[in-house]
């Protein structure tokens, strides 16, 4: 490789006849560069989407909810708690009773879906609670028992800490159109905010026996929350509670319950990078002309080079080294920038996001160095076989013709 590299690199650098060919190398350096620099950032962004929206998804809601076979409320029994932690000794378990309400201030009715918690067992499986403005230990509504809104609703709804709210639901007697609904008045004892547009626009956080009260559940609850310490193993472990459980309940994990938001994830990733890789096919594209170009101008120095003794494979290999040259230095380039870009965009938050269309309200940066390395390999080959034809062609060239080449 030892003249190889030395004539390849020397074509590079040394001044052509046709400035024009100069011109399109360096196009082809540039569009390598910012096709590397767009992939890079692009895939650090939307790894950063996934892991943001997976983390918050997981942290506002337990990685496995166990309810009734038939959507039935459900005694709390510690018994069945026992069955599922030795289902899962690792696992923590905390029960919950959950069921959607209208609710109303003196500014407007909206809906929500009210939770109701053991303040003590719901921070082992969800992060709501330390999510609290200002943070509390309970929910003192002082005269009345107290909510927790999320920070979207509580806008909508123009309330404050301290102010009063009514919640209420269609009573269950009455017939067909039913009775005289049932109603509570609450005071907002705080406000969360999850980073997730979802949550924060639709939920209110009570304790669990003002829950069991409102909905008439006595002890009775909703089901139970689990937070294992793998979360994406949440479908494998909900499928062995389901099996230590029986036929009488059912399981729900958080990967099941999003499964459509991540494959739709997973597809725009593989888009966006379909997309942007044809930038660097432009580029080899160029890539192929300026070598074409320059076989042309060293027509005479290859038939000199062949006359000394290279061979054809040896001329050939000039020329795609050449040509992978101008790849890697673009390549190179291109990988500083997409990282510089990236960890800026991660660093100080440049960028904020509509929460109610992207689920969170910055934009989120994951760089992750399997991304790296495959789109530096998949743009190298890309370079690589587009100076095959070139090469192919210098090769091909008879020596004496080339010599008497003016």
């Amino acid at each position: 490789m030892g003249y190889v590299w030395i004539i390849a690199s020397r074509y590079l650098r040394s001044k052509r006849r046709l400035n024009f060919i100069t011109l399109v190398s360096l196009l082809a350096m540039g569009g390598v560069l910012v096709g590397v620099a767009a992939l890079t950032i692009v895939l650090s962004v939307m790894n950063g989407f996934e892991d943001q929206v997976q983390q918050r998804i997981a942290g506002t809601n337990a990685h496995i909810a166990v309810l009734s076979g038939d959507d039935a409320p459900i005694p709390q029994d510690p018994a069945l708690e026992r069955t599922i932690l030795n289902a899962v000794p690792a696992a923590h378990v905390a029960p919950f009773v959950y069921g959607k309400v209208m609710v109303a201030s003196r500014h407007g009715i909206d809906g929500m879906v009210l939770k109701g918690v053991d303040p003590d067992k719901e921070r082992g499986v969800t992060d709501i609670l330390a999510r609290l403005t200002p943070p509390v230990d309970s929910f003192d509504g002082g005269d009345l028992p107290g909510i927790a809104l999320g920070q979207e609703l509580a806008s909508r709804l123009r309330v404050f800490k301290g102010d009063i709210i009514l919640i209420s639901v269609p009573s269950d007697e009455g017939g067909l159109l039913g009775g005289t609904p049932r109603s509570m008045r609450l005071r907002v004892s705080s406000i969360f905010r999850s980073g997730l547009y979802e949550y924060d626009s639709s939920f209110g956080v009570v304790p669990m026996h003002t829950a069991q009260e409102f909905f008439g559940l006595d002890a009775d609850i909703t089901g139970y929350q689990l937070r294992i310490p793998d979360m994406f193993r949440a479908q494998e472990v909900s499928r062995h509670v389901d099996a230590a459980l029986g036929p009488g309940y059912r399981t729900t994990n958080w990967i099941d319950l999003n499964r459509n938001l991540f494959a739709w994830m997973k597809i725009e990733k593989a888009v966006m990078f379909t997309i942007l890789i044809l930038i660097v096919i432009v580029a080899a594209v160029n890539i192929v002309s300026s070598l074409v170009m320059l076989v042309l101008e060293k027509r005479r120095d290859i038939g000199v080079l062949r006359t000394m003794g290279v061979t054809p494979r040896g001329i050939m290999r000039i020329f795609l080294l050449q040509g992978t040259l101008i790849g890697l230095s673009g390549t190179g380039l291109g990988l500083l920038l997409g990282s510089a870009v990236s960890f800026a965009l991660g660093r100080y938050k440049l960028l904020h996001l509509p929460g109610e269309i992207y689920f969170i309200d910055t934009l989120p940066v994951k760089m992750e160095w399997p991304d790296f390395v495959f789109v530096a390999v998949a743009t190298t080959l890309t370079c690589f076989l587009a100076s095959l034809y070139p090469a192919w062609q210098a090769a091909r060239l008879a020596p004496v013709q080339t010599i008497r080449y003016e």
